[in-house]
């Protein structure tokens, strides 16, 4: 891995329609070291209509869906003023678009790059939309088969688009047996452009043993608390465990690009005269004892008697010499 994992926060509803909150997310994500913040423009009346049924009914406050997408909009101001936000504390802008007026929109706010959510994987209108501004796409697969990926994938390299594909499980959270972290290393066979893994498991571990196994990118949902309402809330990890993360990360990244030869130990020659251990008698012993095993102890440090490695050569020999318990044992002693 030549480059350090590209770790993503995804604000996606956590603000619930408050502009006020998305803005207080960006200074709090700023401060965990991740390289980008993730946001989803929804325009209901774009994308939606008052037929969509809730994947969820867990809203006390919206009567219907397409209510919740009217309540999570902001304008095309507010998102240029959210844009120059994340400039101002060096945070990437990515957003998923779920219209094609989405795309024009984040054209116009300046989208560093475009992530098309698992819904979308099929939607080969909002795919051309996207690779028509030329920036690089982020797909996640998460409700994809294989079959179908084929044919995005397919589509996506007749275009010459930039992208990479996330694993994903779209369950909330997931449940470890779901975390499909096997799909990472086929992805990358079978497709060979940049894979990494969108989690929503809610645990730090997921992430570790993703970026572990080849993720390239980690994209992982974000809240200040697990309590919060949102129907992703539940599978967010908090801004501490963010943090938690990205130095997990960064150390399995410097660990994987500084491997390590076993058939070198030279560094290890002080401290393995310390650890290491020569061979002593276990008891007073008289001259002419014949050495068995149970006459055997290993005493720190190496060095000062026969190496306790070389024990087997031991037994059977006669003691030239009385011995006292603990002594070490030498072969000058031995006959």
């Amino acid at each position: 891995m030549n480059q350090k994992p590209y770790l993503i926060a995804e604000i996606a509803q956590a603000h619930d329609g408050s502009l006020g909150i998305l803005h207080s997310y960006i200074d709090a994500v700023a401060k965990t070291g991740v390289q980008a913040i993730k946001f989803q423009m929804h325009i209901a009346a774009a994308e939606s209509s008052v037929h969509e049924p809730f994947r969820v009914p867990f809203s006390r406050e919206d009567a219907t869906r397409y209510d919740y997408w009217k309540r999570m909009e902001f304008t095309l101001e507010q998102w240029k003023e959210i844009k120059q936000h994340c400039n101002e504390v060096n945070l990437d802008f990515i957003c998923s678009p779920f219209s094609n007026l989405a795309v024009d929109w984040l054209e116009e706010v300046g989208a560093y790059s475009y992530k098309v959510g698992s819904g979308e994987v099929t939607n080969f209108l909002l795919l051309e939309k996207i690779v028509r501004t030329g920036k690089p796409i982020i797909l996640s697969s998460g409700m994809s088969s294989f079959a179908e990926l084929d044919k995005t994938v397919t589509f996506l390299k007749s275009k010459n688009a930039i992208f990479s594909i996330l694993q994903c499980t779209t369950s909330y959270p997931t449940k470890p047996e779901d975390y499909g972290l096997n799909v990472l290393s086929e992805l990358k066979g079978r497709y060979k452009v940049p894979v990494g893994f969108s989690d929503h498991s809610a645990k730090i571990a997921t992430g570790i043993a993703a970026v572990a196994l080849g993720a390239e990118i980690l994209e992982f949902h974000v809240v200040f608390h697990r309590d919060l309402f949102g129907p992703d809330a539940i599978a967010s990890l908090t801004m501490e465990e963010t943090k938690q993360l990205v130095e997990a990360v960064h150390a399995i990244y410097l660990a994987q690009n500084n491997p390590i030869n076993k058939n070198n130990n030279e560094s290890f020659t002080a401290l393995k005269a310390i650890f290491e251990k020569s061979l002593a008698v276990n008891k007073d012993l008289p001259q002419g004892h014949l050495i068995t095993f149970d006459d055997l102890e290993s005493k720190k440090p190496k060095g000062y008697g026969i190496s306790a490695t070389d024990f087997e050569k031991v037994i059977g020999r006669t003691l030239k010499t009385q011995k006292s318990q603990w002594d070490f044992l030498n072969e000058e002693d031995l006959a």
